[in-house]
């Protein structure tokens, strides 16, 4: 009796444990089952972000991650579910469950890496100094003691504390940055390359860019850590996106330049 109660109780936790490992391929797997079970694919970003993601005249949200949002979303075999939500909390949000993933050109970082998985890159850009037209100011290394203007949440705080910023003022998009270094308030406003390009040509700022880029980033799309078969599915349909000319048919519509190589 006591061998027959020991092989049992042997038995019980053999099942046991053969549940518990059958129970974590099932939630590893989920992500991209969750995915095609719902029909649809939610992206994050922030919305305040153009030519990338933005609402145009219409209260239509568009751009170029917009964009691609929609096309990954397409060959995945889903609808998009575009978020739109306030940048310096957009990760909690991801790690939350709040959304599937963050397509939002988010740079990828080392300290970023921590807390999150990153796609391969869908974009190469770089952080630029922008300053008022006509500004005294030679090169970013005049920017030491004065005020720049960056966007909650993003890279570019650590580019102003480099510079020496004597204040730095966050703000919720570069929507708020821009307008904020066009009428004075700040003296500098540390922005993506290309976001800052495009604010000076539409013309509805004073502003230009000063000196070359502080550094070159990777953009890519970010996923809560565990979802890796999601993760697994977005970077084969970004690699033929690349293949195909889609991203740079995508990029030339909206920045009139390739910036999906390097």
């Amino acid at each position: 009796m006591f061998i027959w109660r020991k092989v049992s109780l042997l038995f019980v936790m053999l099942v046991a444990v053969v549940a518990l490992i059958s129970g974590c391929d099932d939630s590893v797997k989920d992500s991209f089952s969750r995915v095609k079970d719902a029909g649809e694919i939610s992206f994050a970003m922030s919305g305040g972000y153009p030519p990338f993601n933005f609402y145009n005249s219409e209260n239509q949200l568009v751009g170029f991650d917009v964009d691609v949002a929609r096309e990954v979303a397409k060959r995945l075999g889903v609808e998009l579910k575009p978020v739109t939500t306030e940048w310096s909390g957009i990760i909690e949000g991801l790690r939350s469950g709040v959304y599937d993933g963050i397509l939002g050109s988010m740079a990828v970082t080392e300290e970023r890496l921590k807390v999150v998985n990153f796609s391969t890159p869908y974009y190469y850009s770089g952080a630029q100094v922008m300053v008022k037209a006509g500004s005294a100011l030679a090169s970013p290394e005049e920017l030491k003691g004065k005020i720049i203007g960056v966007v909650t949440g993003t890279t570019f705080a650590d580019d102003a504390s480099q510079l020496g910023a004597g204040d730095i003022k966050l703000y919720k998009d570069d929507t708020q940055t821009l307008m904020e270094l066009n009428s004075g308030v700040v003296d500098g406003v540390i922005t993506d390359r290309v976001v800052g390009v495009n604010a000076m040509n539409a013309g509805k700022y004073d502003i230009a860019m000063l000196g070359s880029p502080l550094r070159n980033e990777d953009i890519a799309v970010a996923f809560k850590k565990g979802d890796e078969p999601l993760l697994e599915k977005v970077n084969a349909v970004l690699a033929v996106m690349h293949e195909d000319g889609t991203l740079s048919r995508l990029s030339q519509k909206w920045l009139k330049a390739d910036i999906t190589t390097r």
